[in-house]
């Protein structure tokens, strides 16, 4: 993709939009899906969801509403069904892919700000940002383990972020092709922070908004999983 793929205004171009492939990870997710996936496909035609071994109707809710399903056998984490998902966009001729959780927390309309830089050639990798944008609805103990995870980072990746475990994010086809996740549950997010930095890979934070509601809370982390997801993370860069 390249910047004559945005308009005058600096919105994306029809092939732009076309070029864009969004990866959906989805477990358990038949409650809201559809509406995410109709929601997304709106402005983006080609939506990849991967089923991960849901036991409700997420995979009819994704054969319904996605241009692409797929589906793991048995429940194998976000990590493993974005490196599915991945690899299927890539394989398909995708000239971006942008990572997008089911929960219905982000917003389509974020996309384009994630999808415009990497299109005019700036950089690599964007990632969405809510302490740039905005957090509706967060809790005070979201916010505080938020922040713990961000000092984390800096620390241990040494990639100067503000935000951490966002699930919404952009790479060019290039970057694509080098991500092969190696942790196939949460920890996943973490560790693609580390192939930012030793890849060299060009990145950029971009303000986007997500939305806390009582269903996306109940499907998030807690802080005994935020704990188990840096165990998992630590003992990654060990074996690695």
């Amino acid at each position: 993709m390249t910047a004559a793929q945005t308009t005058s205004s600096g919105d994306l171009s029809p092939e732009a939009r076309r070029a864009a492939f969004i990866v959906i990870p989805a477990y358990n997710e038949g409650a809201c899906l559809e509406r995410v996936v109709r929601d997304v496909r709106r402005l983006y035609p080609n939506v990849v969801v991967v089923d991960d071994g849901s036991t409700d109707d997420t995979l009819e809710a994704a054969r319904r509403s996605a241009a692409f399903c797929l589906r793991h056998a048995i429940n194998r984490g976000q990590g493993a069904a974005l490196q599915t998902g991945i690899e299927y966009a890539l394989l398909r001729g995708a000239g971006c892919v942008v990572t997008f959780d089911a929960d219905g927390q982000h917003d389509p309309a974020d996309i384009a700000a994630l999808l415009a830089p990497i299109c005019a050639g700036e950089c690599d990798v964007t990632l969405g940002s809510r302490a740039l944008g905005r957090a509706v609805d967060m809790p005070a103990s979201r916010r505080v383990l938020i922040w713990l995870s961000v000092r984390f980072t800096r620390w241990v990746s040494r990639v100067r972020v503000t935000d951490t475990h966002n699930g919404l994010r952009a790479f060019s086809r290039r970057a694509a092709q080098g991500i092969h996740i190696t942790l196939d549950r949460m920890a996943h997010a973490s560790e693609l922070l580390d192939l930012i930095r030793r890849s060299g890979w060009r990145y950029r934070e971009v303000a986007v908004r997500i939305r806390y509601t009582p269903y996306s809370l109940a499907k998030g982390q807690s802080p005994r999983g935020a704990v188990r997801i840096l165990i998992h993370y630590l003992l990654g860069r060990i074996m690695r």
